[in-house]
C-alpha cells in the first residue's frame, strides 16, 4: 500500500453549457498534500492559456486544482479522474486507493478526435462536426489511456483496448487483441494478448496468450482479486477465475473457474483407487503448476512443474 493518504493535481476540466462535468485531464499529479504556500486558486500559466470555450463541442475548458483523500470514495468527476491518472502514472498500484462508487462520477461521454462531448450535444451538432472534421470513436464512461497519459517504456498496439486507469509497468507490450481495464495491469515486463479485467494484476515476465481471459471483480459482483504470478503462461483462449502462482501454465483453451473440479494425478489415490479431486479455489495462488485437460478422460488436471516458467523475448519488451 502507498504510504500517502492524499494526492493532488492541476489540469483542465471539460464542462457542458448545462454544467455537466465530462472529464478532467491533469497535466501534473503528485502524492501528498498540496505544497505549503501553494495557492489552490492560482493555476499554472500553461493551463490558463488552454482554458476557455470550445464552441465546436459546446463545452468550456476550465483550469482546476484538485485535492483528494485516497482512503475516501471519489466525490466528483475531477476526483475520479485524478485517481485514474494516479494509477496510469504508476504513482499507486491497483487496489491501493479507494475507487468505490467511481461509476457515479464518470458520465457516458462521446469521445471524439477533438475531445469529449455530451451525447445530446454530439447528436445536435453532428452536421457541423462533420464539416469540422470531428468524428467519434466511442461512447463510454472511460477514455483511452493514451489520450491522457503516455506511460514510458510501454507499447500499445491498439489505443482503444487500454482504458485510463490501467497500470502498465515498463516493458509491457499490449498487442492488438490485448485489453487492460482500469485499476488493473502489469507489475513488470509482460506480453498481453488477452484480457486483464478490473482488479487483476499480472506479475513480471508473464505471457497472457491470444484471446485469454482473466476474470475481474466486476464480473458477477465478486470481491476476490485475481492475481497472476511471475513467469506465468496463460495459453491462447484460456481463462482463469482463480489466482495463478509463479511459474505456472494454463493450457491453451482451458478455462479454470473457482468451482472447477481438478484431478491431482500425482497424489495418492483413495482406497477404492479414485484419484484425489479438489475445487480449483484450493489451488489458487499455488506456484509451479500445469493446468491441463486430459485428452482421454476430459478431466481437468493439475500437475507440478519443475524449473522456471516462461521466458519472454527481450527484444519485444525493451
Amino acid at each position: 500500500m502507498t504510504a500517502h493518504t492524499q494526492a493532488w493535481g492541476s489540469g483542465l476540466a471539460t464542462t457542458t453549457a448545462a454544467g455537466v462535468e465530462l472529464d478532467t485531464w491533469f497535466s501534473h499529479v503528485a502524492l501528498g498534500a498540496l505544497p505549503a504556500g501553494r495557492d489552490p486558486w492560482i493555476l499554472p500559466a500553461e493551463l490558463d492559456e488552454l482554458a476557455g470555450p470550445d464552441p465546436r463541442r459546446a463545452v468550456t475548458l476550465e483550469g482546476v486544482i484538485v485535492e483528494i483523500e485516497l482512503g475516501e470514495a471519489p466525490s466528483s468527476t475531477p476526483d475520479a479522474y485524478l485517481r485514474l491518472h494516479l494509477l496510469s502514472h504508476r504513482l499507486v498500484r491497483p487496489g491501493e486507493i479507494n475507487l468505490d462508487g467511481i461509476f457515479a462520477h464518470l458520465p457516458s461521454v462521446v469521445w471524439t478526435n477533438a475531445g469529449p462531448m455530451h451525447p445530446d450535444d454530439f447528436t445536435r451538432l453532428r452536421p457541423h462536426l462533420v464539416r469540422a472534421g470531428i468524428h467519434a470513436h466511442s461512447v463510454d464512461r472511460f477514455p483511452r489511456l493514451i489520450d491522457y497519459v503516455t506511460p514510458p517504456g510501454v507499447r500499445i498496439a491498439d489505443a482503444s483496448r487500454v482504458r485510463l486507469g490501467a497500470y502498465l509497468s515498463p516493458g509491457t507490450t499490449v498487442m492488438h487483441e490485448g485489453f487492460v481495464n482500469y485499476n488493473a495491469g502489469t507489475l513488470g515486463h509482460s506480453m498481453v494478448e488477452g484480457r486483464i479485467s478490473q482488479g487483476v494484476v499480472v506479475g513480471d515476465g508473464t505471457d497472457i496468450g491470444g484471446g485469454a481471459s482473466i476474470m475481474g471483480t466486476l464480473a458477477g459482483g465478486g470481491t476476490h482479486r485475481v492475481t497472476i504470478g511471475a513467469r506465468v503462461l496463460l495459453g491462447a483462449n484460456s481463462g482463469v477465475g482463480i489466482s495463478i502462482g509463479d511459474d505456472s501454465v494454463v493450457e491453451a483453451g482451458l478455462y479454470v473457474t473457482a468451482g472447477t473440479k481438478i484431478v491431482l494425478p500425482e497424489e495418492p489415490r483413495s482406497a477404492d483407487g479414485a484419484p484425489r479431486v479438489v475445487k480449483a479455489t484450493e489451488l489458487s495462488g499455488v506456484p509451479g503448476l500445469l493446468f491441463r485437460r486430459n485428452s482421454l478422460s476430459g478431466a481437468v488436471e493439475a500437475i507440478t512443474r519443475t524449473g522456471a516458467g516462461v521466458t519472454l523475448n527481450k527484444m519485444l519488451h525493451t
